[in-house]
């Protein structure tokens, strides 16, 4: 009994075993199905870098041809000639090289009609090194509006996309035209001139360091003159204006002068002048052909005049620590050497709070304004010492009338102090102090 007990349930176990990996296997082949069903084809594959010549053109007739020369640059060849913005068509060429459907259609499609793509508003040419061109063809939208028909050109499916990808395509010369006004390399400018607010002033780069050179020279406010680089860099047409050429060209013609730039770099240089007319901005530029309307942002960033380029603080050391204070305020002398973390004082290790409190102030001297005149006897002599010994920057401070006005050491620029920013750079070394002594254990 107990034998065939035993013999009865093994064929119950091989039976359970059996369908346990019947199901299993089913549910595999069924999530293998679905998988297959939830991965719609793509539409099309391609190595941007194999693409010669694109075009884009829409059943309205705005349409725009592209090719690519032999050092791989693009350029719009179609309504006419123009520069492109290369990183447009790149992005142009980026939906392409990995288009994806949203699902297949129909696989044999009996007639395009249905999907608008007989006579598409869409059709993409793109033509590959070795000479061969597909076409993709984008039909109406879909009746949820969030995507669209497509095709190829001599294929049979009909795929939907999504509406993105079509917005990404849908793409007219203005769209992919290069917009910038001035084509420079903004690393290899070696100069600049700005004519703005009745004066001239130009810039000279060496290295990384930009100075004024005219009308004087003054050392220049770094940031501000990169910000004027890059007002230069980014000044672009505004091809949302309606007008036509021949109403820009006489809004320039008519419009207040506000600004011109001359930008020159290993290729040379280029000029760009700026008007206003009214409320709105137009350009004319020797790199490229018309007049155009621009943001008022470019024209406010030129709008400058030599103060708002002028270096304001009267200490270059920046924000590292210096090697070496000097200070002296009438009958009144500190000297500060730093060795290693600590601040020492005629041989007295000093607290260094009160060091770096005296550092901010020094660091923080900034011209209110820069003045012609005004300099007399000096009240306040104070030499830092940085960069390891290579740096000394001494500036002499005077009193006049209720503000003061300091000198750097051999440079003809004056800057005007107020009296607050000497008198708490006054308390701060008075406030200097030594280090506590080390507590006992």
């Amino acid at each position: 009994m107990k034998s065939r007990g035993l013999l009865v349930a093994a064929i119950v176990l091989a039976a359970l075993t059996g369908t346990l990996y019947w199901s299993n296997h089913r549910k595999s082949l069924t999530s293998a199905a679905d998988s297959a069903v939830e991965s719609p084809p793509k539409i099309l594959t391609l190595q941007p870098a194999d693409v010669t010549a694109l075009s884009i053109r829409k059943k309205d007739g705005d349409s725009v041809v592209l090719s690519k020369n032999g050092s791989g640059q693009w350029k719009i060849t179609a309504p006419r000639v123009l520069a492109a913005d290369q990183d447009a068509v790149s992005s142009v060429l980026s939906t392409l090289s990995s288009l994806n459907s949203d699902r297949l259609v129909e696989d044999k499609a009996a007639s395009f009609d249905q999907y608008g793509l007989a006579q598409p508003s869409i059709e993409v040419a793109i033509t590959k090194k070795d000479g061969k061109t597909q076409k993709l063809l984008i039909g109406d939208d879909t009746p949820t509006s969030s995507g669209a028909y497509a095709t190829l050109a001599g294929d049979t499916r009909v795929f939907t996309m999504a509406s993105y990808n079509k917005s990404a395509l849908l793409k007219n010369a203005n769209d992919l035209r290069d917009k910038r006004l001035l084509i420079f390399d903004s690393d290899k400018v070696s100069s600049i001139e700005l004519t703005a607010k009745k004066q001239t002033i130009a810039f000279g780069r060496s290295k990384d360091e930009w100075q004024i050179v005219k009308p004087k020279p003054f050392r220049a406010d770094r940031s501000q003159v990169e910000d004027l680089l890059r007002t230069l860099r980014d000044a672009k047409m505004d091809l949302n204006a309606s007008e036509d050429e021949q109403k820009k060209a006489a809004a320039f013609s008519a419009g207040t002068p506000l600004a011109t730039a001359r930008v020159t770099d290993v290729s040379g240089t280029q000029e760009l002048q700026i008007r206003k007319n009214k409320d709105d901005y137009y350009a004319k530029s020797s790199a490229v052909a018309g007049v155009y309307k621009i943001l008022s942002g470019t024209g406010a960033g030129l709008d400058k005049g030599l103060d708002d380029f002028r270096n304001k603080k009267l200490f270059d050391f920046g924000f590292v620590d210096p090697d070496k204070i000097e200070f002296h305020d009438g009958s009144k002398s500190y000297f500060l050497t730093h060795s290693g973390s600590d601040w020492w004082s005629n041989g007295a290790k000093m607290d260094p709070g009160t060091v770096s409190a005296l550092i901010d102030k020094i660091r923080d001297l900034s011209a209110s304004k820069f003045p012609e005149s005004g300099f007399a006897g000096p009240m306040i002599d104070l030499t830092v010492t940085s960069d390891g010994g290579k740096r000394t920057e001494k500036i002499l401070i005077s009193k006049n009338g209720d503000n003061f006005v300091a000198k750097r050491q051999d440079e003809p620029a004056l800057y005007e102090l107020t009296a607050s920013a000497v008198a708490e750079l006054q308390k701060s070394a008075a406030d200097l102090k030594p280090a506590p002594p080390p507590a006992k254990k």
